[in-house]
């Protein structure tokens, strides 16, 4: 599949760095599975992936974090 940003590189499975803020809580996620274009770089999550990071920064927030760096781990 082509980039949709660059139009010319190919989409290949690799590890993104996600940055998430939501109010006070600024959450950096590493190794998150993407697709990750081969000439620009840009990447892109699934929604499944995306749900979950979502989760974890709603439930980071709730708990009052304020910055937290964490590497990705499947939901059981």
């Amino acid at each position: 599949m082509k980039c949709a940003i660059c139009k010319q590189g190919e989409l290949r499975p690799g590890p993104a760095t996600v940055t998430l803020t939501k109010d006070a809580l600024t959450l950096v996620v590493k190794e998150v599975p993407a697709l990750v274009c081969s000439n620009c770089g840009e990447e892109y999550v699934d929604k499944e992936t995306t749900a979950s990071l979502l989760r974890t920064a709603n439930e980071a927030a709730r708990a009052g974090v304020q910055v937290d760096v964490r590497t990705f781990t499947h939901a059981a």
